[in-house]
């Protein structure tokens, strides 16, 4: 997952999380189905723990191709083919490909296409950057698609200064290239980024789709620019004649909610064209939470529930923890080995778990309160508390922090929701540590740092 190439800007980690920890060599089955990945720096492709290796044309390789190949010989494997290639991208397998090219396998435009598409699924970081590095080198390099594909990898991964030197670079660009990048800005927590990109592509007399307004509308609800967002919103079917959908509206409810306009929220929803649906209401239910308004949250859930009743809670339904099959999991890639976290108390782990202890008496100082309404077992208080230090991601962040240099970036990336604990947590943890923790649950990027995160408290 991660580069053999040292690179030339700040070092970057990627973390995941789950119950109990482990390492996991690069190449067992397990790594194939996690969701979520710490990626650490310079992590090299070359480990004892790789397949036995045999050769093709006199170059090693690793013995990942089927038996059915053309040979030469019992020792001698013809170069792979494009099919081959692919497949092992699309199992994730983007490090054993990038290793075939290195020896000299075919590299044409399916095969770029099938790289960047893996390291966007998987959030492979480094691969990705090596890969943009071999396509700078070929006859693809100004291809309007590929470099798509490159930006939405970077913004995928979090890293919009990537992102935007392939899009400052580009000779051409189509109106997907901008959706992209507005796209990604909203995504990171940089919608003020997003909304002059967007004046800047109607300058150059682009115009934008529903796509766009989308973009748009979000960035407009990440940098709570509320007057702008109602007027992009009218400008679509005034200007553009663009039919307002679904989550249009949603985007809307998210500019006037996380902006604190509730009221004006809410009266939004009623005037809507179009029924609105639980999602609609549970968007407000949540913003009303957010800022106090007991009243209307009251008031949406009822109606989430005359929408969808199995969205309304139950007091003879407890809320119950996730499935295993959900579990969070957190790895991370270090010298092509995955250090797998799993949430609870973990027994093996004794320099994150030394890391956490030190790290939580320096977070209760700084104000650090632990929020035991996210703990859904029936153990006592204390019980609780502790459940919480050894959340999954907190042992991620432990093990970055003790394996990385000092001010390096953190990446995790998760496949459940954070907690509304950890969130307060890390972003504690960040200012103390002085680094940048960048985490991706299943709802949105967050950009912890100095003690801050990039989505405002909301996610």
């Amino acid at each position: 997952m991660a580069s053999s190439i040292p690179s030339q800007t700040t070092p970057n980690s990627i973390i995941t999380t789950n119950f109990t920890s482990r390492i996991i060599p690069f190449h067992s089955p397990a790594v194939k189905s996690f969701r979520p990945t710490l990626f650490c720096p310079n992590a090299l492709s070359n480990s004892s723990n790789r397949k036995p290796a045999r050769r093709y044309d006199g170059q090693t390789t690793t013995n990942t191709l089927s038996k059915s190949q053309n040979r030469t010989s019992d020792s001698v494997l013809s170069p792979p083919s494009t099919v081959h290639l692919v497949a092992l991208c699309e199992a994730g397998e983007v490090m054993d490909v990038l290793e075939f090219i290195g020896h000299g396998a075919n590299l044409d435009y399916g095969i770029f296409t099938a790289l960047l598409n893996s390291c966007c699924n998987f959030k492979l970081l480094e691969a990705g950057r090596r890969v943009d590095r071999l396509l700078k080198g070929t006859k693809f390099s100004g291809d309007v698609g590929l470099n798509n594909k490159l930006i939405e990898m970077y913004s995928c991964c979090g890293c919009m200064k990537d992102a935007r030197r392939v899009f400052d670079k580009m000779p051409d660009r189509d109106i997907r290239t901008w959706n992209l990048m507005i796209k990604g800005y909203g995504e990171n927590g940089e919608g003020d980024g997003g909304l002059a990109l967007f004046e800047r592509m109607k300058n150059v007399g682009l115009q934008p789709n529903s796509e766009t307004f989308l973009a748009v509308l979000a960035a407009c609800a990440m940098a709570e620019a509320v007057e702008e967002g109602l007027f992009y919103f009218n400008s679509m079917e005034n200007e553009y004649g663009i039919i307002p959908e679904i989550e249009h509206y949603l985007r809307v409810v998210d500019v006037l909610g996380k902006s604190g306009h509730l009221i004006e929220a809410e009266e939004f929803i009623k005037k809507m064209p179009i029924s609105p649906t639980a999602k609609i209401w549970d968007a407000l239910r949540i913003y009303a939470r957010l800022h106090g308004n007991i009243e209307l949250e009251d008031r949406a859930e009822e109606l989430i529930f005359s929408y969808d009743p199995s969205m309304a809670p139950t007091a003879a339904k407890p809320p119950l923890p996730p499935l295993r099959k959900q579990s969070v999991t957190n790895m991370l890639e270090e010298k092509d080995r995955v250090r797998d976290f799993r949430c609870s108390m973990p027994s093996k782990e004794e320099g994150e778990r030394g890391k956490l202890k030190g790290l939580n008496g320096q977070m209760r100082e700084a104000g650090y309160v632990p929020d035991t309404r996210y703990v859904l077992h029936d153990i006592d208080e204390e019980a609780k508390q502790q459940a919480l230090q050894y959340h999954s991601e907190r042992l991620a962040i432990a093990y970055g922090l003790i394996s990385t240099p000092a001010r390096t970036t953190l990446r995790i990336i998760k496949n459940l929701r954070i907690c509304g604990d950890c969130h307060n947590a890390i972003k504690i943890m960040s200012k103390i540590v002085g680094r940048e923790l960048i985490v991706r649950d299943n709802k949105r990027f967050h950009h912890f740092k100095d003690g801050k995160c990039s989505c405002g408290d909301y996610w």
